[in-house]
Protein backbone atom coordinates (compact mmCIF):
# COMPACT_ATOMS: atom_id res chain seq x y z
CA UNK A 1 0.00 0.00 0.00
CA UNK A 2 2.94 2.49 0.61
CA UNK A 3 4.57 1.89 -2.57
CA UNK A 4 1.25 2.58 -4.03
CA UNK A 5 0.85 5.90 -2.20
CA UNK A 6 4.42 6.53 -3.10
CA UNK A 7 3.49 6.41 -6.52
CA UNK A 8 0.80 7.80 -6.98
CA UNK A 9 2.47 10.72 -4.85
CA UNK A 10 5.13 10.77 -7.55
CA UNK A 11 2.65 10.83 -10.90
CA UNK A 12 1.24 14.20 -8.48
CA UNK A 13 4.02 15.85 -8.41
CA UNK A 14 5.36 15.25 -11.85
CA UNK A 15 1.66 16.54 -13.28
CA UNK A 16 2.36 19.78 -11.03
CA UNK A 17 5.68 20.09 -12.90
CA UNK A 18 4.37 19.66 -16.50
CA UNK A 19 1.53 22.35 -16.06
CA UNK A 20 3.82 24.86 -13.73
CA UNK A 21 6.67 24.57 -16.04
CA UNK A 22 10.16 23.16 -15.44
CA UNK A 23 13.80 23.56 -15.86
CA UNK A 24 14.71 20.33 -16.45
CA UNK A 25 17.33 19.07 -19.19
CA UNK A 26 15.45 17.04 -20.59
CA UNK A 27 18.31 15.10 -22.67
CA UNK A 28 19.80 14.15 -19.24
CA UNK A 29 16.02 13.48 -17.71
CA UNK A 30 14.84 9.58 -17.54
CA UNK A 31 12.67 8.92 -21.34
CA UNK A 32 9.78 8.04 -19.45
CA UNK A 33 9.64 11.00 -17.01
CA UNK A 34 10.49 13.25 -19.87
CA UNK A 35 7.98 12.22 -22.09
CA UNK A 36 4.94 12.23 -19.31
CA UNK A 37 6.50 15.84 -18.22
CA UNK A 38 6.41 17.42 -21.80
CA UNK A 39 3.27 15.34 -22.94
CA UNK A 40 1.24 16.10 -20.45
CA UNK A 41 0.88 20.27 -21.16
CA UNK A 42 1.16 19.39 -24.67
CA UNK A 43 -2.19 17.27 -24.54
CA UNK A 44 -3.90 19.65 -22.56
CA UNK A 45 -2.58 22.64 -25.12
CA UNK A 46 -3.88 20.36 -27.96
CA UNK A 47 -7.29 19.49 -25.90
CA UNK A 48 -7.82 23.11 -25.94
CA UNK A 49 -7.07 23.76 -29.27
CA UNK A 50 -9.87 21.13 -30.40
CA UNK A 51 -12.34 22.26 -27.64
CA UNK A 52 -11.74 25.39 -29.95
CA UNK A 53 -12.71 23.94 -33.34
CA UNK A 54 -15.71 21.74 -31.49
CA UNK A 55 -17.16 24.68 -29.56
CA UNK A 56 -17.52 26.61 -33.18
CA UNK A 57 -19.25 23.92 -34.88
CA UNK A 58 -21.70 23.24 -31.94
CA UNK A 59 -22.96 26.77 -31.58
CA UNK A 60 -22.38 27.52 -35.96
CA UNK A 61 -24.57 23.87 -36.36
CA UNK A 62 -27.21 25.62 -34.53
CA UNK A 63 -27.51 27.78 -37.22
CA UNK A 64 -29.23 25.21 -39.83
CA UNK A 65 -26.88 22.81 -42.16
CA UNK A 66 -25.84 25.78 -44.71
CA UNK A 67 -24.15 27.39 -41.84
CA UNK A 68 -21.84 24.13 -41.37
CA UNK A 69 -21.22 23.59 -44.52
CA UNK A 70 -19.88 27.02 -45.05
CA UNK A 71 -17.81 26.65 -41.97
CA UNK A 72 -16.57 23.38 -43.66
CA UNK A 73 -15.89 24.67 -47.27
CA UNK A 74 -13.45 27.67 -45.26
CA UNK A 75 -11.70 25.36 -42.39
CA UNK A 76 -10.85 23.07 -46.11
CA UNK A 77 -9.02 26.24 -47.47
CA UNK A 78 -7.70 27.87 -44.15
CA UNK A 79 -5.91 24.54 -44.13
CA UNK A 80 -3.79 25.81 -46.52
CA UNK A 81 -2.87 28.73 -43.75
CA UNK A 82 -2.22 26.01 -41.18
CA UNK A 83 0.14 23.67 -43.87
CA UNK A 84 2.02 26.64 -44.09
CA UNK A 85 2.07 27.65 -40.23
CA UNK A 86 2.30 23.63 -39.20
CA UNK A 87 5.62 23.94 -41.95
CA UNK A 88 7.36 26.50 -40.44
CA UNK A 89 6.12 25.51 -37.20
CA UNK A 90 8.09 22.68 -37.65
CA UNK A 91 11.29 24.31 -38.54
CA UNK A 92 10.90 26.34 -35.84
CA UNK A 93 11.15 23.20 -33.49
CA UNK A 94 13.52 21.21 -35.14
CA UNK A 95 16.28 24.67 -35.09
CA UNK A 96 14.94 25.82 -31.70
CA UNK A 97 15.18 22.02 -29.61
CA UNK A 98 18.73 21.64 -31.80
CA UNK A 99 20.16 25.10 -30.67
CA UNK A 100 18.52 24.15 -26.95
CA UNK A 101 20.12 20.72 -27.15
CA UNK A 102 23.45 22.18 -27.77
CA UNK A 103 23.11 24.22 -25.07
CA UNK A 104 22.70 27.70 -26.68
CA UNK A 105 20.00 29.65 -25.93
CA UNK A 106 20.94 32.56 -27.21
CA UNK A 107 21.12 31.40 -31.18
CA UNK A 108 17.75 29.70 -30.19
CA UNK A 109 16.34 33.02 -29.58
CA UNK A 110 17.68 33.76 -33.16
CA UNK A 111 16.12 31.41 -34.68
CA UNK A 112 12.53 31.93 -32.62
CA UNK A 113 12.59 35.63 -34.39
CA UNK A 114 13.13 34.76 -37.83
CA UNK A 115 10.75 32.13 -37.66
CA UNK A 116 8.56 35.43 -36.50
CA UNK A 117 9.60 37.66 -39.42
CA UNK A 118 8.37 34.55 -41.64
CA UNK A 119 5.47 33.93 -40.63
CA UNK A 120 4.24 37.96 -40.55
CA UNK A 121 5.42 37.89 -43.94
CA UNK A 122 3.67 35.29 -45.48
CA UNK A 123 0.17 36.04 -43.73
CA UNK A 124 0.05 39.03 -46.12
CA UNK A 125 0.13 37.05 -48.90
CA UNK A 126 -3.21 35.37 -48.11
CA UNK A 127 -4.93 38.42 -46.32
CA UNK A 128 -6.20 40.69 -49.30
CA UNK A 129 -7.27 38.33 -51.85
CA UNK A 130 -8.95 36.30 -49.09
CA UNK A 131 -10.92 39.03 -47.83
CA UNK A 132 -11.15 40.32 -51.81
CA UNK A 133 -12.53 37.05 -53.08
CA UNK A 134 -14.43 35.42 -50.22
CA UNK A 135 -17.52 35.30 -52.10
CA UNK A 136 -15.54 33.68 -55.66
CA UNK A 137 -14.14 31.00 -52.90
CA UNK A 138 -17.42 29.88 -51.98
CA UNK A 139 -18.95 29.50 -55.79
CA UNK A 140 -15.89 27.47 -57.19
CA UNK A 141 -16.31 25.47 -53.54
CA UNK A 142 -19.48 24.50 -54.53
CA UNK A 143 -21.19 26.87 -51.99
CA UNK A 144 -25.11 27.38 -52.83
CA UNK A 145 -26.20 30.73 -53.57
CA UNK A 146 -27.84 31.24 -50.07
CA UNK A 147 -24.37 30.01 -48.87
CA UNK A 148 -23.01 32.72 -50.51
CA UNK A 149 -25.08 35.70 -49.83
CA UNK A 150 -25.19 34.64 -46.05
CA UNK A 151 -22.29 33.16 -45.21
CA UNK A 152 -19.12 35.06 -47.12
CA UNK A 153 -18.21 37.49 -44.55
CA UNK A 154 -16.52 33.95 -42.45
CA UNK A 155 -14.52 33.34 -44.92
CA UNK A 156 -13.65 36.65 -45.36
CA UNK A 157 -12.81 37.62 -41.67
CA UNK A 158 -10.76 34.32 -41.40
CA UNK A 159 -8.68 34.44 -44.16
CA UNK A 160 -8.01 38.39 -43.37
CA UNK A 161 -6.45 37.43 -39.88
CA UNK A 162 -4.67 34.38 -40.88
CA UNK A 163 -1.24 36.08 -39.81
CA UNK A 164 -2.92 35.67 -36.00
CA UNK A 165 -3.26 32.24 -36.32
CA UNK A 166 0.49 31.68 -38.25
CA UNK A 167 1.94 33.33 -35.10
CA UNK A 168 -0.42 31.52 -32.86
CA UNK A 169 1.31 28.03 -33.96
CA UNK A 170 4.92 29.46 -34.88
CA UNK A 171 5.55 31.03 -31.42
CA UNK A 172 3.60 28.12 -29.28
CA UNK A 173 6.55 25.88 -31.41
CA UNK A 174 8.63 27.90 -29.94
CA UNK A 175 7.89 27.43 -26.59
CA UNK A 176 7.11 23.79 -26.81
CA UNK A 177 10.65 22.82 -28.63
CA UNK A 178 12.64 24.96 -26.24
CA UNK A 179 10.92 22.68 -22.94
CA UNK A 180 8.57 25.16 -22.09
CA UNK A 181 5.45 23.29 -22.90
CA UNK A 182 3.54 24.77 -20.19
CA UNK A 183 3.34 28.18 -21.44
CA UNK A 184 2.11 26.82 -24.80
CA UNK A 185 -0.64 25.30 -22.52
CA UNK A 186 -1.27 28.61 -21.03
CA UNK A 187 -1.84 30.38 -24.09
CA UNK A 188 -4.40 28.18 -25.64
CA UNK A 189 -6.15 28.01 -22.63
CA UNK A 190 -6.27 32.05 -23.20
CA UNK A 191 -7.55 31.84 -26.86
CA UNK A 192 -9.77 29.21 -25.86
CA UNK A 193 -11.75 30.71 -22.87
CA UNK A 194 -12.49 34.15 -24.80
CA UNK A 195 -13.63 32.19 -27.41
CA UNK A 196 -16.22 30.34 -26.10
CA UNK A 197 -17.57 33.22 -24.17
CA UNK A 198 -17.78 35.30 -26.88
CA UNK A 199 -18.74 32.76 -29.60
CA UNK A 200 -22.77 32.90 -28.22
CA UNK A 201 -22.65 36.45 -27.45
CA UNK A 202 -21.65 37.35 -31.04
CA UNK A 203 -23.53 34.87 -32.83
CA UNK A 204 -26.86 34.60 -31.31
CA UNK A 205 -27.08 38.27 -29.62
CA UNK A 206 -26.83 39.37 -26.15
CA UNK A 207 -28.60 42.79 -24.58
CA UNK A 208 -27.24 45.84 -27.35
CA UNK A 209 -24.93 43.44 -29.27
CA UNK A 210 -26.50 42.76 -32.12
CA UNK A 211 -27.05 38.63 -33.71
CA UNK A 212 -24.16 38.47 -36.23
CA UNK A 213 -24.67 34.88 -37.24
CA UNK A 214 -21.66 33.17 -38.77
CA UNK A 215 -19.65 36.41 -39.05
CA UNK A 216 -19.70 36.11 -35.31
CA UNK A 217 -18.01 32.83 -34.49
CA UNK A 218 -15.27 34.25 -37.07
CA UNK A 219 -14.84 37.47 -35.48
CA UNK A 220 -14.74 35.42 -31.50
CA UNK A 221 -12.20 33.11 -32.99
CA UNK A 222 -9.85 36.17 -33.93
CA UNK A 223 -10.19 37.70 -30.86
CA UNK A 224 -9.38 34.92 -28.85
CA UNK A 225 -6.65 34.47 -30.94
CA UNK A 226 -5.31 37.75 -31.20
CA UNK A 227 -5.33 38.20 -27.53
CA UNK A 228 -3.66 34.92 -27.17
CA UNK A 229 -0.93 36.21 -29.92
CA UNK A 230 -0.60 39.20 -27.67
CA UNK A 231 0.39 36.96 -24.28
CA UNK A 232 2.64 35.31 -26.24
CA UNK A 233 5.02 38.21 -26.72
CA UNK A 234 4.75 39.54 -23.69
CA UNK A 235 6.38 36.11 -22.27
CA UNK A 236 8.64 36.09 -25.43
CA UNK A 237 10.30 38.94 -23.69
CA UNK A 238 10.27 38.01 -20.33
CA UNK A 239 14.28 36.94 -19.30
CA UNK A 240 12.86 34.06 -16.94
CA UNK A 241 11.93 31.41 -19.19
CA UNK A 242 13.99 28.95 -21.03
CA UNK A 243 13.86 31.27 -24.24
CA UNK A 244 13.26 34.72 -24.75
CA UNK A 245 14.03 37.58 -27.51
CA UNK A 246 16.39 39.91 -26.72
CA UNK A 247 17.90 43.74 -28.34
CA UNK A 248 20.96 40.77 -29.71
CA UNK A 249 17.84 38.54 -31.12
CA UNK A 250 16.01 40.94 -33.11
CA UNK A 251 17.39 41.65 -36.25
CA UNK A 252 17.31 39.78 -39.41
CA UNK A 253 20.20 37.01 -39.54
CA UNK A 254 20.22 35.18 -43.49
CA UNK A 255 22.02 32.65 -42.42
CA UNK A 256 19.83 31.49 -39.94
CA UNK A 257 16.84 32.61 -42.39
CA UNK A 258 17.95 30.64 -45.03
CA UNK A 259 17.98 27.39 -42.94
CA UNK A 260 15.06 27.91 -41.48
CA UNK A 261 13.90 28.15 -44.73
CA UNK A 262 15.21 25.22 -46.05
CA UNK A 263 13.74 22.80 -43.49
CA UNK A 264 10.22 25.29 -43.63
CA UNK A 265 9.65 24.13 -47.41
CA UNK A 266 10.30 20.59 -46.94
CA UNK A 267 7.74 20.98 -43.77
CA UNK A 268 5.32 23.28 -45.88
CA UNK A 269 5.39 20.95 -48.72
CA UNK A 270 4.52 18.15 -46.17
CA UNK A 271 1.62 19.51 -45.20
CA UNK A 272 0.61 21.13 -48.06
CA UNK A 273 0.20 17.90 -49.99
CA UNK A 274 -1.84 16.63 -47.15
CA UNK A 275 -4.50 19.39 -46.81
CA UNK A 276 -4.38 19.90 -50.43
CA UNK A 277 -6.09 16.53 -50.21
CA UNK A 278 -8.77 17.44 -47.77
CA UNK A 279 -9.69 20.45 -50.12
CA UNK A 280 -10.42 18.34 -53.08
CA UNK A 281 -12.42 15.37 -50.38
CA UNK A 282 -14.78 18.34 -49.43
CA UNK A 283 -15.42 19.38 -53.35
CA UNK A 284 -15.65 15.32 -53.75
CA UNK A 285 -18.55 15.58 -51.26
CA UNK A 286 -19.77 18.63 -51.89
CA UNK A 287 -21.53 16.53 -55.36
CA UNK A 288 -23.89 15.02 -52.41
CA UNK A 289 -24.98 17.89 -50.95
CA UNK A 290 -25.21 20.05 -47.74
CA UNK A 291 -26.28 16.85 -45.87
CA UNK A 292 -23.56 14.89 -46.44
CA UNK A 293 -21.02 18.07 -46.61
CA UNK A 294 -22.29 19.10 -43.22
CA UNK A 295 -22.11 15.08 -41.43
CA UNK A 296 -18.76 15.41 -42.66
CA UNK A 297 -16.95 18.14 -40.96
CA UNK A 298 -19.42 17.29 -38.00
CA UNK A 299 -17.25 14.29 -37.92
CA UNK A 300 -13.84 16.06 -38.96
CA UNK A 301 -14.37 18.35 -36.23
CA UNK A 302 -14.96 15.41 -33.47
CA UNK A 303 -12.09 13.25 -35.36
CA UNK A 304 -9.71 16.75 -34.77
CA UNK A 305 -11.08 16.38 -30.95
CA UNK A 306 -10.04 12.98 -30.24
CA UNK A 307 -6.61 13.07 -32.06
CA UNK A 308 -5.16 16.45 -30.96
CA UNK A 309 -4.41 14.71 -27.82
CA UNK A 310 -2.33 12.46 -29.72
CA UNK A 311 -0.85 14.81 -31.80
CA UNK A 312 0.52 16.66 -28.04
CA UNK A 313 2.02 13.15 -27.10
CA UNK A 314 3.40 13.35 -31.24
CA UNK A 315 4.85 16.63 -30.19
CA UNK A 316 6.80 15.34 -27.29
CA UNK A 317 8.83 13.25 -29.43
CA UNK A 318 9.53 15.73 -31.75
CA UNK A 319 11.34 17.91 -28.98
CA UNK A 320 12.92 14.92 -27.62
CA UNK A 321 14.24 13.85 -30.99
CA UNK A 322 15.77 17.67 -32.02
CA UNK A 323 17.07 18.12 -28.21
CA UNK A 324 18.79 14.79 -28.08
CA UNK A 325 20.21 15.24 -31.31
CA UNK A 326 21.82 18.36 -30.41
CA UNK A 327 23.17 17.40 -27.20
CA UNK A 328 24.62 14.19 -29.19
CA UNK A 329 22.48 11.51 -28.00
CA UNK A 330 20.63 9.35 -31.20
CA UNK A 331 20.21 6.18 -29.76
CA UNK A 332 18.09 8.26 -26.89
CA UNK A 333 16.06 10.19 -29.56
CA UNK A 334 14.93 6.64 -30.61
CA UNK A 335 13.95 5.04 -27.71
CA UNK A 336 12.13 8.25 -26.86
CA UNK A 337 10.19 7.84 -30.43
CA UNK A 338 9.57 4.03 -29.62
CA UNK A 339 8.53 4.62 -26.12
CA UNK A 340 6.38 7.58 -27.38
CA UNK A 341 4.84 5.39 -29.86
CA UNK A 342 3.27 2.54 -27.75
CA UNK A 343 1.76 5.05 -25.43
CA UNK A 344 0.28 6.93 -27.76
CA UNK A 345 -0.97 3.66 -29.96
CA UNK A 346 -2.55 2.29 -26.66
CA UNK A 347 -4.28 5.76 -25.77
CA UNK A 348 -5.73 5.99 -28.96
CA UNK A 349 -6.77 1.78 -29.02
CA UNK A 350 -9.01 3.00 -26.48
CA UNK A 351 -10.30 6.40 -27.93
CA UNK A 352 -11.25 4.33 -30.65
CA UNK A 353 -13.81 2.13 -28.70
CA UNK A 354 -15.52 4.76 -27.62
CA UNK A 355 -16.18 6.18 -31.18
CA UNK A 356 -17.43 2.76 -32.42
CA UNK A 357 -20.14 2.48 -30.27
CA UNK A 358 -20.97 6.30 -29.90
CA UNK A 359 -20.57 7.57 -33.38
CA UNK A 360 -24.54 8.34 -33.62
CA UNK A 361 -24.98 10.42 -30.17
CA UNK A 362 -21.69 12.11 -30.97
CA UNK A 363 -22.89 13.77 -33.85
CA UNK A 364 -26.40 14.09 -32.45
CA UNK A 365 -24.36 16.72 -29.75
CA UNK A 366 -23.78 19.02 -32.36
CA UNK A 367 -27.07 19.16 -35.04
CA UNK A 368 -30.79 17.22 -34.44
CA UNK A 369 -31.10 17.04 -38.61
CA UNK A 370 -31.51 13.40 -39.31
CA UNK A 371 -29.56 13.14 -42.47
CA UNK A 372 -26.70 14.65 -40.97
CA UNK A 373 -26.91 12.53 -37.86
CA UNK A 374 -26.63 9.44 -40.08
CA UNK A 375 -24.04 10.61 -43.10
CA UNK A 376 -21.68 12.23 -39.90
CA UNK A 377 -21.76 9.25 -37.85
CA UNK A 378 -21.52 6.74 -40.49
CA UNK A 379 -18.21 8.16 -41.71
CA UNK A 380 -17.22 8.62 -37.52
CA UNK A 381 -17.96 4.76 -37.71
CA UNK A 382 -15.48 4.15 -40.32
CA UNK A 383 -12.45 6.34 -39.88
CA UNK A 384 -12.39 5.22 -35.74
CA UNK A 385 -11.44 1.45 -37.49
CA UNK A 386 -8.11 3.39 -38.40
CA UNK A 387 -7.01 5.37 -34.79
CA UNK A 388 -3.99 2.91 -33.90
CA UNK A 389 -2.73 3.28 -37.02
CA UNK A 390 -2.78 7.56 -37.07
CA UNK A 391 -1.30 7.37 -32.98
CA UNK A 392 1.78 5.91 -34.67
CA UNK A 393 1.84 7.86 -38.09
CA UNK A 394 1.59 10.90 -36.18
CA UNK A 395 4.78 9.97 -33.64
CA UNK A 396 6.10 8.55 -36.94
CA UNK A 397 6.38 11.95 -39.06
CA UNK A 398 7.07 14.77 -35.54
CA UNK A 399 10.30 12.70 -35.06
CA UNK A 400 11.20 12.95 -38.38
CA UNK A 401 10.48 16.32 -38.24
CA UNK A 402 12.15 16.95 -34.80
CA UNK A 403 15.41 15.82 -36.56
CA UNK A 404 15.15 18.13 -39.28
CA UNK A 405 14.38 15.58 -42.24
CA UNK A 406 11.14 16.85 -43.64
CA UNK A 407 11.43 15.54 -46.99
CA UNK A 408 10.72 12.07 -45.43
CA UNK A 409 7.58 12.73 -44.62
CA UNK A 410 6.91 14.50 -47.41
CA UNK A 411 7.74 11.73 -50.21
CA UNK A 412 5.22 9.63 -47.61
CA UNK A 413 2.31 12.15 -48.46
CA UNK A 414 2.77 12.52 -51.64
CA UNK A 415 2.19 8.47 -52.56
CA UNK A 416 -0.49 8.39 -49.47
CA UNK A 417 -2.66 11.29 -50.17
CA UNK A 418 -2.03 12.15 -54.07
CA UNK A 419 -1.70 8.87 -55.54
CA UNK A 420 -3.81 6.87 -53.11
CA UNK A 421 -6.36 8.43 -51.08
CA UNK A 422 -7.92 11.25 -54.14
CA UNK A 423 -7.76 8.43 -56.51
CA UNK A 424 -9.55 6.38 -54.33
CA UNK A 425 -12.11 8.20 -52.57
CA UNK A 426 -13.27 9.80 -56.11
CA UNK A 427 -13.71 6.03 -57.63
CA UNK A 428 -15.50 5.04 -54.35
CA UNK A 429 -17.52 8.07 -53.72
CA UNK A 430 -18.47 8.83 -57.21
CA UNK A 431 -17.68 5.85 -59.70
CA UNK A 432 -18.83 3.65 -57.67
CA UNK A 433 -21.31 6.03 -55.82
CA UNK A 434 -20.95 5.40 -52.71
CA UNK A 435 -20.84 9.17 -51.49
CA UNK A 436 -19.46 10.36 -47.89
CA UNK A 437 -19.06 6.27 -47.09
CA UNK A 438 -16.70 5.89 -50.16
CA UNK A 439 -14.54 8.99 -48.88
CA UNK A 440 -14.38 7.76 -45.24
CA UNK A 441 -12.97 4.52 -46.87
CA UNK A 442 -10.23 5.88 -48.39
CA UNK A 443 -9.16 8.31 -45.33
CA UNK A 444 -8.87 4.92 -43.25
CA UNK A 445 -6.71 3.24 -45.70
CA UNK A 446 -4.35 6.45 -47.26
CA UNK A 447 -4.04 7.28 -43.28
CA UNK A 448 -3.07 3.93 -42.20
CA UNK A 449 -0.44 3.26 -45.03
CA UNK A 450 1.04 6.27 -44.01
CA UNK A 451 1.87 4.75 -40.47
CA UNK A 452 2.89 1.61 -42.22
CA UNK A 453 5.43 3.09 -44.37
CA UNK A 454 6.58 5.94 -41.49
CA UNK A 455 7.44 3.02 -39.47
CA UNK A 456 9.37 1.26 -42.10
CA UNK A 457 11.48 4.46 -43.06
CA UNK A 458 12.26 5.55 -39.27
CA UNK A 459 14.29 1.51 -38.37
CA UNK A 460 16.34 2.58 -41.41
CA UNK A 461 18.09 5.27 -39.32
CA UNK A 462 18.65 7.81 -41.72
CA UNK A 463 17.34 10.62 -39.66
CA UNK A 464 19.67 10.34 -36.91
CA UNK A 465 22.38 12.08 -39.53
CA UNK A 466 20.36 15.10 -40.43
CA UNK A 467 22.29 18.39 -39.84
CA UNK A 468 20.16 21.59 -39.16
Amino acid sequence: MRVIKEQVREIWQDIREAVAGTERDFTKTGIGKAIFILSVPMVLEMIMESVFAVVDIFFVSKLGADAVATVGITESVMTIVYAIGGGLSTATTALVARRIGEGDKREAGVAAFQAILLAVFVSLLFSVPGIIWAKSFLKIMGASEEMIRDGYMYPAIMFGSNGIVMLLFIINAVFRSSGDAAISMRVMFVANLINIVLDPILIFGWGPIPALGIKGAAIATVIGRGIAVIYQFFLLFRSHHRIHLTRKSIRLQWRVMVSLLKVSLGGILQNMIATSSWIILVRIISVFGAAALAGYTIAIRILLFVLLPAYGISNAAATLVGQNLGAGFPERAERSVRITSIVNMALMGLVSLVILFNSDDLIRIFIDDPEVIRQGAHALHIVAYGFVFYALSMVMVQSFNGSGDTLTPTLINFVCFWLIEIPLAWALAIWLDMGLTGASIAILIAESLIAVIAWWLFRKGKWKLQKV
